[in-house]
C-alpha cells in the first residue's frame, strides 16, 4: 500500500490556509537540517539528538509517572506534549516524533510490551514458520493517533521540520525471537543462519510492516525519517548483504517518491556504513566508535553523515563535553554533508542543562560566515570547505 502527504489545497479545519501550510512548507525545506541532509551549503552544522524527548527530562517523567511507555505513544496529546517538551529547552533544528519502534508491531495484535528496566518483551517469541500468522500487515487504521499526533506537531513546529521513524527489519526480528533485548541475538542470528527462508520471510513482513508506519507519518506531515536498525551491527557485513539488506532497501525504496529525506542509523555499524547508504539513505548515522572523518571515506559518495558524540562524554566535565563535541565538528566538515547528533540516544541521567549548552556550542562553533563571491578561503590544501563539504 502506497500513501503519500494529501495537498494543501483547501483550508484545514483548524483555520490554516493552504498559503500558510505552503509558505512554512518552504521554511522547512530551506532549513539547515534539510539542507544538510540534500547536502547542500548551511550556515551552520545543524543539531538534534536522538532521545532528545523522553527519559532525561524531569518533566517528561511527572508527565509519564501514570502510564505506559506504550499507552502513552498511542495517546496524541501525550505524543505532542513530549515531541515538544525539549524543544522549550534545547535550540535544536529539528523535532523527533515521541513514539517507539515497537508500537506497530503492538497495533498488528503481538503480544509485546515495553517492561521498565528491561526494554521490549515478547510474550511467545517466533520461533518457526507458524508463528508468521501472527504477524499480519500494518493498515494505517491500525494506527489513527500517530496521524492525528504528526499534524498537530507540524502545526505547533511551524518551520522546524519533524523527523518521523521506524524500526528496521533486523532489529524488530531480534526482538521477536529472541523474546526481548540481547546482548549477542544468538537466537535471531541462529534462525538467520539455519533457516534462511522464515528468516526471509520474516523480515519481508516487517519490512512492510515499517514502510507503512513511515508513509502514515510522511503522508500527515514528517519532513523527514529515520530507520533504527539499531542492533544490526550484531552481523558482518556478508551476512548483511544477503540477509538484511534487501529488506532495508525496499523500505528505502517505497519511500522515495515521498521526496523526503531518509536516514539509517545503527549501534557497531562501523563495518557497514557502507552497506547502510547503498541500502538506498540519504543520510547515514554513524555511532561514536568510528571518527567522523574515517566514516566519510567509509560511506559511499553521495552521502550525509550524522553522529556521533559518544552520549557518556555528556556525563563528563563541561570541558570535556565542549573538547569532544569540537572534534566532532571539524571531523563532519569532512563529510558532504553532516548532521550533528550523539552517536546513540541521550543517557537517562544526563542533565539536560548540558543538552541545552551543546546545541548552542554546535551553531556557534561551527556558523562560518561566507567568503566574498568569486573568492575563496586559501588554505595550504585548497578552497577551504565551508560547512558539510561544500564550499559556499
Amino acid at each position: 500500500m502506497t500513501i503519500l502527504p494529501q495537498p494543501g489545497s483547501a483550508n484545514r479545519a483548524d483555520g490554516v490556509s493552504a498559503a500558510q501550510l505552503d509558505n512554512s512548507a518552504a521554511r522547512i525545506d530551506s532549513s539547515p537540517f534539510m539542507r544538510a541532509c540534500r547536502r547542500e551549503p548551511v550556515p551552520y552544522t545543524p543539531v538534534w539528538f536522538m532521545r532528545q524527548a523522553g527519559r532525561s527530562l524531569p518533566e517528561y517523567r511527572r508527565l509519564r509517572a501514570q502510564t505506559s511507555m506504550l499507552e502513552s505513544c498511542t495517546r496524541p496529546e501525550l505524543v505532542t506534549e513530549i515531541t515538544l517538551q525539549p524543544l522549550r529547552r534545547y535550540d535544536v533544528d529539528a523535532a523527533i516524533l515521541f513514539s517507539d519502534i515497537v508500537v506497530p508491531l503492538r497495533a498488528v495484535g503481538v503480544d509485546i510490551d515495553i517492561k521498565p528496566g528491561i526494554g521490549p518483551v515478547v510474550e511467545r517469541p517466533f520461533r518457526d514458520t507458524g508463528d508468521l500468522a501472527r504477524l499480519r500487515p500494518l493498515d494505517p487504521s491500525d494506527v489513527p493517533y500517530i496521524g492525528e499526533a504528526v499534524r498537530a506537531l507540524v502545526s505547533e513546529l511551524d518551520e522546524r521540520p519533524l523527523i518521523g521513524f521506524a524500526g528496521g527489519p533486523f532489529t524488530l526480528a531480534s526482538y521477536l525471537v529472541d523474546g526481548g533485548p540481547s546482548k549477542n541475538h544468538d537466537r535471531t542470528k541462529a534462525l538467520m543462519y539455519g533457516n534462511p527462508e522464515l528468516w526471509h520471510a520474516l523480515l519481508g513482513r516487517l519490512a512492510g510492516i515499517a514502510i507503512t508506519f513511515l508513509q502514515v507519518q510522511i503522508a500527515a506531515g514528517a519532513s523527514a525519517v529515520q530507520l533504527f536498525d539499531s542492533w544490526a551491527g550484531a552481523v558482518g557485513p556478508d551476512d548483511y548483504r544477503h540477509a538484511v539488506l534487501p529488506h532495508t532497501s525496499r523500505i528505502f525504496a517505497a519511500l522515495e517518491p515521498t521526496g523526503v529525506p531518509r536516514i539509517h542509523f545503527g549501534v557497531g555499524t562501523g563495518e557497514l556504513l557502507g552497506l547502510l547508504g547503498e541500502a538506498g539513505a540519504d543520510v547515514v548515522g554513524v555511532d561514536w566508535r568510528v571518527p567522523l572523518d574515517e566514516a566519510a571515506r567509509r560511506a559511499e559518495p553521495g552521502k550525509a553523515l550524522q553522529g556521533n558524540l559518544d552520549p557518556a562524554v555528556l556525563l563528563a566535565s563541561w570541558e570535556a563535553v565542549a573538547h569532544r563535541a569540537r572534534d566532532v565538528i571539524a571531523r563532519g566538515r569532512t563529510a558532504e554533508g553532516h548532521i550533528f547528533n550523539l552517536g546513540h540516544g541521550v543517557l537517562p541521567e544526563t542533565d539536560p542543562d548540558v543538552l541545552a549548552r551543546l546545541a548552542d556550542l554546535v551553531h556557534s562553533e561551527s556558523a562560518r560566515t561566507p567568503p566574498e563571491p568569486g573568492t575563496h578561503d586559501l588554505t595550504e590544501e585548497g578552497p577551504r570547505e565551508w560547512n558539510n563539504g561544500s564550499v559556499w
